[in-house]
């Protein structure tokens, strides 16, 4: 009795418990003021006949025997004819009246205005009574006698016990079908929140292909079904961040093994023969830039996860940044047999961004194209306004991306094809970037015919940020 199962039974059927109790109650004072009215009025019917009876009667005595002895409810009712002095002298029972019996309601019908008052208790023999006395007075206010009725209340009790044992009975078959099927509802509830729990821990603790057994379809088998989804998103992000470290290592481990492998050349080599030192040394410096860039690339990375990329937003030649962009990697493509086409426009509107940043994401782009390019491939690049935009179109020839792959190339870690290096944050990177720059990067793909990589940026004055500096972290 512990979690969801203790708090059900201390407030739900504890409430339900204290309900049909108090219900209980309320019904034994009903049905027992439904009996004792029943009988006040059968003897208020008789007692009005009194007046009647001995209206003209000047023997109280006589006149009450000849009642007493002629009255048709005997069995039901017991007649008391009392004297003006208060001594019962007659009773239907034939008995010796106990005249040591206490009236209470003899006793307030004397000093009743209307002489008339009853009363319902225990006689001293112990018996549940109810009485009602009348008291008969002469023309001039004089009491001359009384009559008093008494009835049992035994065989009323015994009804009401009845009828209070009849809906307790149906109280506890009450709570004994809802105990039942609160149960089994419960049951439905914590078993599949247990496994849950019970399954959220292997997941926690790197098991996501841990699946949990899907119980009902509703709120449960959905919370189910998105545990579930949440497992295997956990796995795939797990073996996308595993493939990104070792993609990383790779990328990392080829320069500093050109670097190592070249410095040692050098030093062993490299002061005799001029040609080799100057070309261990242009090696090196090139392979710590490539290192370097991807360090920056994964530091770049972290401050988007962190909300702490900074861009130093100005008013740029968009056109001079793309073009010094293709100008570093013509270089490469020509020595990859490789063509960058690029028709540049002679003028167009200045963009407010980060000239550092947008340059990244167009190195970012073309050498994207660039290796997914076969030899004799071809990179076209064009840049026209459209609208308040300014629209850089990136497009090449070479493999393409799978249908199946295309949605998920802009997610973090992800490689669409793992045979070509890359960490597979570039492109997140850059369509933050284009983000952070109210803009949008747009990938579109079709496998063995080409990619086409559009971005859109705003014009200065129209959607823009408006400072000159946007910093996603005021603490940076």
């Amino acid at each position: 009795m512990r979690g969801i199962t203790k708090r059900w039974v201390f407030n739900t059927f504890g409430v339900i418990l204290i309900i049909l109790f108090i219900l209980v109650i309320a019904f034994a004072f009903v049905i027992q003021g439904f009996y004792y009215n029943g009988i006040f009025q059968v003897l208020y019917g008789r007692s009005t006949e009194i007046a009647n009876i001995f209206s003209d009667s000047e023997d109280f005595k006589e006149t009450a025997r000849d009642y007493i002895e002629n009255f048709p409810d005997k069995e039901l009712i017991e007649l008391m004819a009392i004297d003006s002095e208060g001594n019962v002298f007659i009773t239907t029972t034939g008995f010796t009246p106990d005249n040591r019996q206490k009236m209470p309601d003899y006793e307030t019908a004397l000093v009743s205005d209307d002489y008339y008052a009853d009363w319902h208790g225990n006689l001293s023999s112990g018996e549940n009574v109810m009485a009602l006395t009348n008291v008969i007075v002469d023309d001039y206010g004089n009491n001359v006698g009384a009559i008093r009725y008494v009835v049992s209340l035994e065989e009323a009790d015994r009804k009401v016990f009845i009828s209070i044992s009849v809906v307790c009975l149906i109280g506890i078959l009450i709570l004994f079908f809802i105990f039942l099927s609160s149960t089994y509802f419960l049951r439905s509830i914590v078993r599949p929140v247990r496994e849950i729990g019970a399954t959220a821990k292997k997941i926690a603790q790197g098991d996501f292909e841990a699946r949990i057994n899907k119980f009902y379809d509703d709120e449960i088998g959905d919370l189910c079904d998105t545990i579930n989804y949440m497992a295997g998103e956990l796995g795939t992000a797990d073996k996308m961040k595993n493939d990104f470290i070792s993609s990383v290592s790779h990328e990392l481990r080829t320069p500093l093994t050109a670097i190592k492998g070249w410095a040692e050349t050098v030093q062993l080599d490299g002061f005799r023969d001029r040609k080799t030192l100057e070309k261990g040394i242009g090696i090196i410096i090139k392979e710590t830039e490539r290192l370097n860039g991807i360090v920056e690339e994964v530091l770049d990375f972290s401050r988007i996860q962190q909300d702490r990329m900074v861009l130093i937003m100005d008013n740029i030649d968009i056109l001079a940044e793309l073009d010094e962009s293709i100008y570093m990697l013509r270089e490469r493509a020509h020595s990859e047999s490789k063509h960058i086409v690029y028709d540049e426009p002679e003028i167009l509107p200045a963009v407010l961004g980060d000239r550092n940043r947008l340059r990244q994401v167009f190195i970012n782009i073309i050498d994207n194209a660039l290796k997914y390019s076969d030899v004799n491939g071809v990179v076209n690049i064009s840049v026209e306004q459209s609208g308040d935009n300014i629209v850089i179109t990136i497009a090449d020839n070479g493999c393409g991306i799978p249908a199946a792959d295309l949605p998920k190339v802009k997610q973090k870690f992800y490689k669409a094809n793992q045979t070509v290096r890359g960490s597979g944050i570039g492109l997140a990177v850059a369509d933050e970037i284009v983000r952070l720059h109210k803009g949008s990067l747009d990938i579109d793909s079709v496998e063995g015919v080409g990619t086409t990589v559009t971005i859109s940026l705003p014009i200065v004055g129209t959607d823009a940020p408006e400072d000159k500096s946007v910093d996603t972290d005021a603490g940076i």
